[in-house]
């Protein structure tokens, strides 16, 4: 017990970096002052081996720490350098939410008002309310994932980074489910078909596969690699923006891809994070090579999964009478696109592998 009080004692007694700060800084800013973002992000969650001295004041039943750096097998040097390249926090994350929901609500809205689902090819209603309505399942799947990894994160940032990632998944689903209903005020939409495709169209059943498999993972940074290193390239970008959006013009749809648009954006911001944390880890002087071969794993168990994923999406294209939508030139893109984030993360893909 004295102990235990001599450590409380010397937590609230010590000097750290910013203590003689009227701004109540305890750590070190990135850049020359901090930001919003780090003010009100860095150090939020607490952390024994930086300012709870005295140890986990709760833990779990079974003894495990409130947050534990052995929830994944990757090691850090220190996890409290990583900063979201996008700085995003409580506040700014929904201010951004609120305005993709009411640019897209201004857009059915308006479409609508001059009449343009009825405008629709016939058959690529069926594609909406078949194949647009399995992706909602993939997205909130992939949402539930993220969910449950930012939990074990380290620290704020990490968990941040996470947590809005696993928001934006949940919005596009919400965002399809939505719109499916609103223009089927107008047309014969049926909204049971894009359940029923998850469920049992062949096409889909790589993809249920995937995201099923991530799911399942119980190490967070797998999950977060997963997700955006593989997936996202090879799988959720792949149908997103080399389908959807580029199939609608040619069936007098402009309505669906400005719905779907924001997805990519969201994509392009959850890279960058991911890009910029798995770089530090990689980089990690003491764990960066241990860190790079267990990925290296990671893509053994994750990358055939996507990669047959894709290949059986490829029935979809099919439906396709389009000759400038050809499916071989749209899954080069994206291999090309893998092949460059695990170049920007400096992991290399397991010998014998090839795309």
């Amino acid at each position: 017990m004295a102990q235990s009080a001599q450590k409380s004692g010397a937590a609230g007694s010590s000097t750290f970096s910013g203590s003689d700060s009227r701004r109540y800084n305890y750590f070190e800013a990135a850049g020359r002052r901090a930001t919003v973002y780090e003010d009100v992000t860095v150090d939020v969650q607490p952390d024994p081996r930086r300012h709870l001295l005295q140890g986990w004041i709760m833990s779990f039943a079974d003894g495990t720490p409130s947050y534990s750096e052995d929830a994944t097998v990757i090691k850090c040097s220190d996890w409290h350098v990583y900063r979201a390249p996008d700085q995003e926090w409580e506040r700014t994350h929904f201010q951004r939410q609120s305005h993709i929901e009411n640019t897209i609500k201004m857009v059915v809205d308006n479409a609508r008002a001059a009449g343009a689902p009825d405008r629709f090819d016939k058959n690529w209603v069926s594609v909406l309310e078949n194949h647009l309505g399995a992706l909602k399942h993939a997205e909130f799947g992939i949402g539930i994932a993220l969910t449950k990894a930012q939990r074990d994160g380290v620290t704020q940032m990490v968990n941040n980074t996470m947590l809005t990632n696993s928001s934006y998944k949940y919005r596009l689903a919400q965002d399809i489910t939505l719109y499916l209903g609103d223009i089927g005020l107008d047309i014969d939409i049926d909204g049971d078909a894009g359940k029923k495709t998850w469920l049992e169209d062949e096409a889909w059943q790589g993809v249920r596969k995937a995201v099923e498999a991530i799911m399942a993972a119980t190490d967070y940074i797998e999950v977060y690699f997963a997700v955006n290193v593989v997936y996202e390239a090879l799988v959720g970008e792949l149908f997103r923006s080399g389908f959807i959006m580029r199939a609608g013009a040619a069936h007098n749809d402009y309505v669906t891809p400005a719905v779907v648009s924001a997805a990519e954006s969201d994509y392009q911001r959850n890279l960058a994070n991911t890009v910029s944390l798995l770089s530090m880890l990689n980089g990690d002087a003491e764990h960066g090579d241990a860190n790079k071969a267990i990925m290296q794993g990671w893509l053994k168990t994750h990358l055939p999964l996507c990669t047959g994923a894709a290949e059986q999406l490829q029935a979809v294209w099919g439906i396709e009478d389009n000759d400038d939508l050809d499916f071989g030139s749209v899954f080069a893109d994206a291999k090309d696109k893998f092949r460059s984030i695990l170049s920007a993360i400096d992991v290399n893909l397991p010998e014998g592998t090839s795309l």
